[in-house]
């Protein structure tokens, strides 16, 4: 990861092996030396943290043919198309993204008021319980009240979005105390979640005899490995690289034997005076300072909730109602296949190798105007898509891109973009702030994520509608 640190250090004053805080070489010295990732072994579990943390929002969206069949008339035949149906992928990002706001904005103000072992625990705790009920369903005939059952499904959704939001953000600030590369393997694994639950989806399509059935082992795999993953976040503490940076900075300081308290807290006071006096002291209780988050983080913020804004516009309520041109023709392919492999298989697929991307390449900087002006020029994606062969259409009759090959390139460019134009301000943002703000910090762009999310999904129906 050598070129990754170079090519970062080209944008940033910080070092990583101080943390994203500056330091003086006279505040450097008196630390040890942080212990090695043995097996690289954090890393590994961040990887899988980052996998768990979208997990909800993969599983349900992916799962299109078990919705459409609960939607129904309840049989294995495929279901008739209602208006459930039609639009239930729109339905479920507002009920995904909408809560989730709020449920950052919590997050935030309770920074310093509940530890981060604790919201993750928790959060972690209510998606597992969200999804045994979701696969306890699996098998209950919901038939007779489907209505009913929407309602429920969408409550859910609501829950299980709102923890995972809570975790996201929690996760996403203590990552931003370890060195960089960490940051970057929670957010792969944020993409390769996408791809396991699509993955998962056309494995369980092609061997189980029923869609139920199908549907049944893709929801035990999502508890199963939610289950992972509150193993290997409570073994974080007992490793000793990571229990070294989950140590504040003064814990380190006497740690390391060091009885210059007091100067190391004027060092870094004078040295973040563009942010305001940072204290080393304890904050307990008090809500971390939002202004300067703000300031620091207003181009790299802007750069996610745009990127995201068009990318939940299109995937999956846009992508995932394009129809294969030769559907009539009743093959395997284009009515089983098409779908869970050009929309929910390529997209994740690109989106995670986009953010994979990152760990070599970091450019633009945090600092630079490409960075807004790529994100902007996404928004082109959304007449491609519009004009592709999305069904049912009932406004805008034309359809330009009248060839399978067509939306498999789209969305492949779609989620490569949003993969390393989202990857890269995610990244940048708890990194150009003083390490005190870094948790903090990782929440608020969570925030900003999320605001585009929920906002992209409510034009999502507007769009959807008006096609």
């Amino acid at each position: 990861m050598e070129s990754q640190d170079s090519l970062y250090r080209a944008h940033s004053s910080q070092t990583e092996e101080e943390d994203p805080l500056i330091l003086t070489p006279l505040v450097r010295n008196r630390f040890h030396e942080a212990p090695p990732d043995r097996f690289n072994g954090v890393y590994i579990i961040f990887f899988f943290l980052g996998i768990g943390s979208l997990l909800p929002w993969n599983f349900f969206c992916t799962a299109k043919h078990y919705w459409l069949y609960k939607l129904s008339n309840g049989t294995d035949h495929s279901p008739q198309h209602n208006d459930l149906g039609n639009y239930f992928e729109s339905y479920l990002s507002l009920a995904s993204t909408l809560p989730s706001v709020l449920c950052l904005v919590i997050n935030y103000l309770l920074v310093n008021k509940i530890s981060a072992k604790v919201r993750v625990l928790s959060s972690l705790s209510i998606m597992l319980i969200i999804f045994c009920v979701t696969t306890i369903l699996v098998k209950v005939d919901t038939s007779s009240w489907i209505y009913e059952f929407f309602g429920l499904t969408m409550a859910c959704v609501v829950i299980v979005s709102g923890a995972s939001n809570v975790f996201l953000g929690s996760i996403f600030g203590e990552v931003g105390r370890f060195p960089m590369r960490n940051s970057q393997a929670l957010i792969s694994g944020q993409a390769m979640g996408g791809t396991f639950s699509a993955l998962a989806s056309v494995v369980d399509l092609a061997t189980a005899e029923s869609i139920s059935d199908s549907a049944l082992a893709y929801f035990l795999t999502a508890d199963i490995f939610l289950i992972i993953c509150i193993v290997l976040y409570m073994t974080l503490p007992w490793i000793p690289y990571s229990s070294y940076y989950l140590k504040s900075l003064r814990e380190r300081m006497q740690h390391s034997g060091g009885n210059h308290i007091d100067s190391l807290s004027n060092d870094t006071t004078s040295l973040n005076g563009s942010v305001g006096s940072v204290s080393l002291a304890s904050n307990t209780g008090t809500v971390p300072p939002l202004k300067p988050i703000l300031r620091k983080t207003a181009v790299v913020g802007f750069s996610v909730f745009y990127t995201f804004f068009i990318s939940i516009i299109i995937f999956p309520s846009i992508s995932s109602s394009i129809k294969s041109v030769s559907k009539d023709s009743d093959s395997v392919w284009t009515n089983k296949y098409f779908v869970p492999l050009t929309c929910f298989l390529l997209y994740n697929f690109a989106d995670w190798t986009g953010r994979q991307i990152t760990a070599w390449i970091q450019i633009p900087g945090p600092k630079s105007k490409a960075l807004p002006i790529l994100v902007l020029l996404r928004t082109l994606f959304l007449p491609l898509f519009i004009f592709c062969n999305y069904q049912p259409r009932e406004h805008l009759h034309t359809v330009f891109f009248n060839w399978d090959v067509y939306p498999a390139v789209f969305i492949s460019a779609l989620g490569l973009t949003n993969g390393y134009l989202g990857t890269l301000p995610m990244i940048y943002g708890p990194r150009i702030v003083p390490k005190e703000l870094c948790e903090p910090t990782g929440v608020v762009m969570s925030f900003f994520l999320t605001l585009g999310l929920a906002l992209g999904s409510a034009c999502s129906v507007l769009v959807v509608h008006l096609i």
